[in-house]
């Protein structure tokens, strides 16, 4: 699967757990934050793309999505990012 697709498949995946996806430019790297008590994940535009998904898999990983249909390949994703430790 191609990072762009993979980009697609983590916006889809925040929309079905409700968790926001903020995209900004600056000079931070991104992850999980609470904002007036709403969990998102901000990411940030200026990284590479492959910087930017490494971002989403590791805040991925603190929630639970055992019981959710995941694609293979973006399931996949997460967990080697779990594993090596991005």
């Amino acid at each position: 699967m191609k990072s762009e697709e993979l980009l697609e498949e983590f916006e889809l995946l925040s929309d079905r757990i409700g968790v926001k996806i903020i995209k900004g430019k600056g000079d931070f790297t991104g992850g999980n934050c609470t904002i007036n008590e709403e969990k998102v994940i901000v990411i940030n535009n200026n990284k590479p793309i492959e910087q930017r998904l490494n971002i989403l898999a590791k805040s991925f990983i603190e929630y639970d999505l055992d019981k959710l249909y995941i694609v293979p390949a973006l399931r996949a994703y997460i967990d080697d990012c779990q594993t090596l430790g991005l």
